[in-house]
């Protein structure tokens, strides 16, 4: 379960809009931009000198407008693995998604559509789950995912293609279950039966919701 505490944010957005539309919304959530930046070099530099308890960043910033802001993020996770990072991106991209989640110790690492800052209460939760360790990967690239991996994910039922699209949104086995109408046994079920058909290790309860989807993102 997520905690609720108040977070010091270190953003990092080229489009003066966005990057003042999040800070309005962090602070009126009860967090602190202790830092809001527009390139990649200023993001390292901020975290440097500030410690967050959190990085939100854009992808594609100047120069280059190519992956800065990703690359900076992996560059921090390289020198504290710990650092919960969260990754905006205009588009789905699978490649990214594996990059951020082979950094630092595999932790603290969401890859969200910008889309999704829209839905607030899905953003703040997806920010408090990434700060508090947890993994939440955005549900249409694990939808494209699904659609190209077709072995062994053909050896899932169409119900438990469900569950692992929401286990790597980050949902707990409880808000599993209510968004399928079953039972929190039943959630455990699944993901025991996923497990076992994709050939996964046993792992603890916080990284065994991810690990499926997680093995292939990085495949």
């Amino acid at each position: 379960m997520r905690s609720d505490r108040p977070l010091r944010v270190v953003l990092a957005e080229d489009s003066v809009l966005l990057r003042e539309g999040l800070i309005g919304l962090l602070t009126r959530c009860g967090h602190e931009v202790v830092a809001a930046v527009g390139d990649a070099a200023a993001l390292i530099a901020a975290v440097e000198e500030h410690t967050p308890d959190i990085v939100v960043t854009d992808v594609r910033m100047p120069p280059g407008f190519q992956d800065e802001g990703l690359h900076a993020a992996i560059r921090l996770r390289e020198k504290r693995p710990t650092l919960p990072v969260l990754v905006l991106s205009q588009h789905g991209q699978r490649t990214y998604a594996s990059e951020l989640l082979d950094s630092g110790d595999g932790t603290g690492v969401g890859y969200l559509l910008k889309d999704r800052v829209g839905q607030v209460e899905e953003f703040m939760d997806a920010l408090g789950e990434v700060a508090d360790g947890g993994t939440v990967v955005d549900s249409e690239v694990v939808r494209q995912l699904l659609r190209r991996r077709r072995d062994p994910l053909e050896r899932l039922t169409p119900r438990e293609r469900e569950v692992l699209a929401l286990i790597a949104e980050g949902r707990s086995n409880g808000a599993i279950a209510r968004e399928l109408v079953v039972s929190e046994a039943a959630v455990g079920k699944h993901i025991s039966s996923i497990l076992t058909k994709l050939d996964l290790p046993p792992a603890t309860e916080t990284h065994r919701r991810v690990l499926a989807v997680l093995a292939y993102l990085r495949a």
